[in-house]
Order: structure tokens, then C-alpha cells, then sequence
């Protein structure tokens, strides 16, 4: 026997039911109201658009995420977008010109090839800012801070964030003279913390001991506060790029432990997610018994250069989804809605207008339907009084 199985869906793909659908949107619209009151402006980009544009500047990081059609139109390829963020940066050095700091915020649906996160979604609801126009630590530390406060609305306590710099790495595959397929093969290793395919890899790129040793040691600078020492001690013979950068991530921690001294900062300078899209410093949040963060972020200056104006950029994203999921808000049923006789009773219109003005949720009977009132949510109904219509428990 041949079972219909069209209603699934594709792997990876998932719906949003009414009542997590319901807890979902008042996240949104809260964060949203947030990022307004601190000064980011919505912006609402294409679901799909000309492929060299969404590929601006991320390299490989998005090449195989990113759904790839034929335009029947054009003729070029399409693709379906699989991070917002350079759309964004597109707006902002295109379409937006501005001189002065640019904040903006999003938040969209986006399709990825394969599934990442702790859902394993392939369709995360992306939500996010950037803030564009500003190099220095402090944009950094304003974007952790407005990171932060999106996990604290959305309810996720025992927040702890990684620290960390693409530019030690980066500094020190140049000063190695990698070529590029050596750099993508230890760029693979040391995202695993497989410390015995690094040695072997190493071994085998014939490199001195001593840049040797800086690169394995990367591996192991992850941990608390004695990594930056640490970090300083064993990479001391590095370009001075590595130094530079480890300053860096030293006064990023300074600066957000002022502002918020509770949230508990730890160190990984092997942290290279999106490493070819990151210029600066990276940083990812977690939560206790999440192996996975729940958002993420960093420094990726120059990525307008190609839509004619390259701008220093920092930013963080996380999938909506997952924090409502993780949250400490329960996605609530309807259960308080008001059922409204079939009536053309214009007293009843009346009321019934006026309640949904306040904000109560009215529900038109219709006639002959059928089922228990309270499988919509609803607990009362208007029932006609002497002195006109009145809400009652069913």
C-alpha cells in the first residue's frame, strides 16, 4: 500500500503552529521596539537576489549554504538568501550613503542548503543588527550589549560569551606562507580542536618549530582570563598583527565587563566561524546545557567595498526560533477569546467593535458551524441582556 506522505515537509524545513506562532511574533515585535529605542532602523531585504550580491565578501562561508537558481527572466543566477547581513551591508553602502554611523536591524526568514544550529534548521528566522561607520571598540562593545539584551528579553538566563580575533590566525597563515589549500585544511582542523590532524598537518607543511608551535598552540588558548597572558607568552614571536589583536579582544572584555560585570566572558582565539567573512573580532553567546550559541557576531569592516564604499561593520544574528524555544516564555494557546453570536444586531457590531479596539479578541459565530466553541479559545460569549449586550462565561 502507497502511504500519501505530500503533507511533510522537507528535512530541515519546519511551521510554526498558532500558538508558537502567537508567542513568536509578540518576541518579535518586543525586540524590534528594543532595537528601535537604541537607535537601529528596520530594514526589510529580498528573499531572493542577483547571486554576486549575496556572495559579496563571504567567500565560501555562504557559497554552500546558498540556493542557487536561473533567473528566467535575466538569465544570471539567483540565489535564495542565507544570512541578511550582506544585504544589509549592500543597503548601507549603496542605497543609504550616509557619512555618520549606520544602525540597522532585521529580522526575515532565510533558506540554507543544510542545516546548522541547535534545531538544525535549515529556515531560521533570522533577527539581527549591524552598525556601520565605526572601527573602534567601542561599536564592538555596543553590538555585544544590544546581543545581550536580545537574550535577556527573549528570557535565556546564565548567558556566558566567547571572545575571540580572526586576525591571529590570519596573521599568522600569512606569516607562514600558507598557500591556500593548506590554510582551508587547518582552517577545517583547528575548527575541530583536532589536535593530532593539526601536528600531522603542520609536520607536513615542513614549517619551522617555532611558527609550528605558535599555530598548534592555537588550539589550546581557550579558557578564562590567563588566555590573553598566556596567548602574549606563546605567540610573542607572531607578526605583529597577533599582538594588535589580542589588545584588541583585552579591551573589548575591559569595556563590556564595565557595563555589564555579570555576564562571564571567556576566551577562544581558535574561534574562526565565518573566518573568511570576519576581518576583527568574533564573538558567540551560550547558555548551560547548549552545546551550540544562541547568537552570534563580530567585526567585518570592508565588505561594501564592492557596492563603492567600503565601511568599517559590526554586527551579531541569531535565529528567533531558537530563542523563543530556549526562553523562559511558554507559547500560550488561545484561551480567553469572547464568541460572538450570528447576528446583524447593530448594538452587537457595536460592541463587537469596541472590544477588539481594546484589544480583545472577538470570534464571529458562523452559521450551522460545528465543534466546542472552546477549541477556538474561547471562554465567554456576548449574550443580549435587558440593557444591551453582555460578556458571559460559556
Amino acid at each position: 500500500m502507497i502511504h500519501d506522505n505530500s503533507w511533510l515537509l522537507p528535512e530541515g524545513i519546519d511551521e510554526l503552529l498558532p500558538a508558537r506562532a502567537r508567542a513568536i511574533e509578540t518576541l518579535r515585535r518586543v525586540l524590534l521596539d528594543c532595537y528601535t529605542a537604541w537607535g537601529y532602523q528596520l530594514v526589510i531585504t529580498p528573499f531572493i537576489e542577483y547571486l554576486e550580491s549575496l556572495l559579496t565578501g563571504t567567500g565560501r562561508d555562504l557559497d554552500l549554504q546558498t540556493f542557487k537558481i536561473t533567473d528566467q527572466l535575466s538569465g544570471r543566477q539567483l540565489g535564495l538568501r542565507a544570512d541578511i547581513t550582506p544585504q544589509a551591508a549592500r543597503i548601507d553602502a549603496h542605497r543609504l550613503r550616509t557619512e555618520a554611523p549606520t544602525r540597522l536591524c532585521y529580522i526575515g526568514s532565510v533558506l540554507r542548503t543544510r542545516g546548522e544550529g541547535l534545531a538544525d534548521s535549515r529556515s531560521p528566522l533570522q533577527i539581527g543588527a549591524e552598525l556601520f561607520g565605526h572601527a573602534g571598540v567601542e561599536s564592538d562593545v555596543e553590538i555585544l550589549q544590544l546581543m545581550l539584551e536580545t537574550l535577556r528579553i527573549a528570557g535565556l538566563d546564565d548567558v556566558y560569551l566567547d571572545l575571540g580575533h580572526v586576525g591571529i590566525y590570519r596573521a599568522l597563515a600569512d606569516a607562514a606562507g600558507l598557500s591556500e589549500r593548506q590554510e582551508a585544511a587547518l582552517f577545517e582542523a583547528l575548527q575541530r580542536k583536532a589536535t593530532a590532524e593539526i601536528d600531522d598537518l603542520l609536520e607536513g607543511f615542513a614549517l619551522d618549530q617555532r611558527m609550528r608551535g605558535m599555530l598548534l598552540g592555537l588550539v589550546q588558548l581557550n579558557g578564562d582570563d590567563e588566555v590573553l597572558p598566556r596567548a602574549r607568552q606563546l605567540l610573542a614571536d607572531g607578526p605583529p598583527a597577533v599582538a594588535q589583536a589580542i589588545d584588541y579582544v583585552e579591551a573589548v572584555a575591559a569595556e563590556l565587563r564595565r557595563s555589564l560585570p555579570d555576564v562571564p566572558v571567556h576566551f577562544d582565539l581558535a574561534e574562526l566561524h565565518a573566518y573568511r567573512f570576519h576581518t576583527g573580532v568574533v564573538f558567540a553567546a551560550f547558555v548551560p546545557g547548549q552545546g551550540q550559541e544562541v547568537a552570534r557576531g563580530g567585526r567585518y569592516d570592508e565588505i561594501g567595498k564592492v557596492f563603492g564604499r567600503a565601511r568599517p561593520a559590526t554586527g551579531f544574528t541569531a535565529d528567533l526560533k531558537t530563542l523563543m524555544r530556549l526562553g523562559a516564555q511558554a507559547p500560550l494557546p488561545l484561551t480567553d477569546a469572547i464568541l460572538a453570536p450570528h447576528s446583524s444586531d447593530a448594538d452587537l457590531r457595536a460592541q463587537i467593535a469596541a472590544l477588539r479596539a481594546q484589544g480583545r479578541v472577538v470570534i464571529s459565530e458562523l452559521p450551522d458551524q460545528r465543534g466546542d466553541p472552546a477549541e477556538m479559545g474561547c471562554r465567554f460569549k456576548l449574550q443580549k441582556k435587558t440593557e444591551g449586550w453582555e460578556i458571559v462565561p460559556l
